[in-house]
């Protein structure tokens, strides 16, 4: 990643260019602004964390004491709330800290037919937008903490006091984004196989790099702890992991993460004999 100094002599050769039209533009003001939107769209979030999960998921393989834990979140606020708390915490660090985004949260708190049961009663596109409606928070977090360093350099800057100056400016050139991996929740996929593939290729726009879906049929599912699940033969889980790795794939995500779950133990019933 560039340095701030580096953008701005960027964009002062850019404005220098372009003419007189550009006078008015101050060039460390609109590397400035670069820094606060970092992530352009929800795939460069998803690239970005799943680069960060499959690393910690190989440090994870080497020493176990180097596990990740993940917080709960059903709105943007609370997952933005919990990062700067994160950072507040622990040394301005979000290592191996994740979001979950848990389906029977969804159904409890963000369905439009009011709380539900873990059921996959809620719309299919309430996970992805819940997905979405985070990064914004998060991104915004970083909009303000790197808006509070800028304030804090220039004041630095007015006092003459080039030791505090140096130091948020390193501050600001290693800035630690609040945008962390989120593991969302697909649940039984939605419907088929498509379906399962329509609705990975929202969460994966939206910006999540790791899919959670497991193998009970998709209008009969129930909560992980409940009886009565029934589960779908291998073929048919096997196309839903398919259509999540084609949906990574056709999105430009190589590395993302499917988290596959199976309830064969807790079920029942199977759909039908393979």
């Amino acid at each position: 990643m560039s340095s701030l100094n580096q953008d701005i002599e960027t964009i002062a050769a850019a404005k220098n260019a372009a003419g007189s039209p550009w006078d008015a533009i101050n060039p460390e003001s609109a590397a400035r602004m670069r820094a606060q939107n970092k992530f352009k769209t929800g795939l460069d979030i998803a690239q970005y964390t799943a680069d960060i999960m499959r690393a910690d998921m190989a440090a994870f393989d080497k020493d176990k004491t180097k596990y990740t834990q993940s917080l709960g979140c059903w709105h943007g606020f609370v997952g933005q709330q919990k990062l700067i708390s994160i950072k507040k915490h622990f040394g301005g660090k979000t290592d191996r800290r994740y979001l979950y985004l848990s389906g029977w949260m969804v159904a409890a708190l963000r369905s439009d037919f009011g709380p539900l049961p873990d059921q996959s009663m809620h719309e299919k596109t309430t996970v992805a937008n819940l997905v979405e409606e985070l990064y914004t928070f998060l991104r915004q977090a970083d909009a303000r903490e790197l808006g509070g360093l800028f304030r804090a350099l220039d004041a630095a800057r007015e006092a003459g006091d080039t030791a505090a100056e140096a130091k948020i400016q390193d501050q600001i050139d290693n800035h630690v984004t609040h945008v962390v991996p989120i593991v969302a929740d697909i649940d039984a996929g939605f419907g088929n196989a498509e379906a399962t593939y329509l609705m990975a290729k929202q969460m994966i726009e939206a910006g999540a790099c790791a899919l959670q879906i497991e193998n009970q049929v998709a209008d009969e599912k129930q909560c992980g702890h409940q009886d009565g699940k029934v589960t779908v033969p291998h073929a048919d889980f096997h196309a839903k992991l398919r259509a999540l790795r084609y949906a990574f794939l056709e999105l430009g995500i190589d590395n993302g993460v499917i988290v596959a779950r199976t309830d064969s133990e807790g079920a029942g019933l199977t759909k039908e004999i393979a």
